[in-house]
């Protein structure tokens, strides 16, 4: 259940027809009117959407996890994850993952792959980013900042994930990004933060 669309994406139309349905893609057709009025038939993808959740833990959010000792300094950190999955090598990324319940909202998606992938729960969240991978493929992708800890569980991961959860300061994030096995670290709306403080500042897209 998509609550915020951008205007810019581009969408399988109403009328499609599914001619095959796959473990991850569906494939839509339909007829469209060409500019000499003849008609030809149009093809997408289709697949469920991702959320991705950049989280931010302060110093004393830290402390409270147990990442480091009372009296030792700390600075505000992300989440991210070293994980694998079968047929795949070890990578980087945030956490996330697909938005496969049609009866959540991309929100509560992130929420539920937040606490499923690290055991971890925030109470501030803010969509900050949606971009359309492949105009070819009916897929938005839907980025999160989380901030404010509530608490955190053992994590719930599914039968074919392996996940180490990490912290990194923003400058440790960028050197994590520069690895071959790192994979969106560094999203374009990434590069021009200059700390932490300035990526809970950005204004969100919409308000759930």
């Amino acid at each position: 259940m998509r609550k915020y669309i951008p205007e810019n994406v581009k969408l399988i139309p109403m009328e499609a027809e599914r001619k095959f349905q796959g473990e991850l893609f569906d494939v839509y057709q339909w007829p469209q009117e060409m500019f000499d009025g003849s008609t030809a038939t149009f093809e997408m993808l289709r697949r469920e959407d991702t959320v991705v959740i950049i989280a931010v833990l302060t110093a004393e959010e830290q402390k409270r996890l147990g990442k480091v000792a009372e009296g030792e300094d700390a600075e505000d950190k992300v989440v991210i994850t070293y994980q694998t999955q079968p047929h795949q090598d070890w990578f980087y990324d945030y956490p996330g993952g697909r938005h496969d319940n049609p009866d959540e909202t991309e929100l509560e998606a992130a929420k539920r792959e937040l606490r499923e992938e690290t055991g971890l729960s925030f109470a501030n969240w803010k969509l900050v980013e949606v971009h359309q991978p492949l105009t070819k493929i009916d897929w938005l992708v839907y980025t999160f900042v989380a901030t404010d800890l509530v608490g955190q569980v053992a994590q719930q991961l599914d039968a074919g994930e392996k996940i180490e959860v990490l912290e990194a300061t923003l400058d440790e994030l960028r050197e994590y990004a520069k690895k071959p096995n790192a994979k969106y670290l560094m999203p374009g709306f990434m590069r021009g933060v200059k700390n932490l403080n300035e990526l809970r500042e950005l204004p969100a897209l919409y308000e759930y």
